[in-house]
């Protein structure tokens, strides 16, 4: 959808700057007009100033509110209904694994025990820390890693090995697994 509308917006920008060449061309090929000759090149002046400044808007980068901006601190587990069942603390840590603790390995957030563990991976997610904010990645795990942020309705299901950045208040789905970020 974003690459179509990109595309429209490019070709009637060709189109403007074409409509604008050619009223010059046409006004400043005849001789007189000079009051039409410099409303004219007013005229194109204005549009690619307003032209070069809606490019550098849309490409600065919006900061999330400060309201999105608070530490976090640990993740929750949560039932069906939205009750806490379990805690993890991970102020502090740098990466986590989320999964499931075996014989062979060990996941920091060990969801073995829950309802849908059978959906599960054993190295089923990753969670890392670069300065102050936190990323999931889904690890290729069998069920998918789900996102949906703070505030949203829809939760977005991550492609495995890119990683997300997290808000307090985000709801991580790891399987059918829901993981509160605090």
């Amino acid at each position: 959808m974003k690459t179509a509308q990109n595309r429209w917006v490019f070709i009637i920008d060709v189109a403007m700057f074409g409509l604008m060449l050619a009223i010059a061309f046409y006004v400043f090929n005849r001789t007189g007009y000079s009051g039409l000759k410099t409303v004219v090149a007013i005229g194109i002046g204005i549009g690619v100033l307003v032209y070069i400044l809606r490019n550098l808007v849309s490409v600065v980068p919006v900061a999330k509110p400060k309201a999105e901006r608070k530490r976090i601190a640990k993740l929750v587990l949560i039932d069906e209904e939205g009750e806490s069942i379990k805690e993890w603390y991970i102020e502090g840590e740098t990466s986590l694994l989320i999964g499931k603790t075996t014989s062979r390995s060990e996941a920091d957030i060990d969801l073995a025990d829950t309802d849908y563990a059978s959906l599960i991976s054993v190295e089923h997610a990753v969670l890392n820390r670069v300065n102050s904010d936190w990323f999931v990645e889904d690890v290729d795990s069998g069920n998918g890693t789900g996102l949906r942020p703070a505030q949203e309705s829809v939760t977005k299901k991550l492609e495995s090995g890119e990683p997300h950045r997290i808000y307090s208040g985000d709801l991580l789905y790891i399987a059918n697994t829901r993981l509160l970020v605090k």
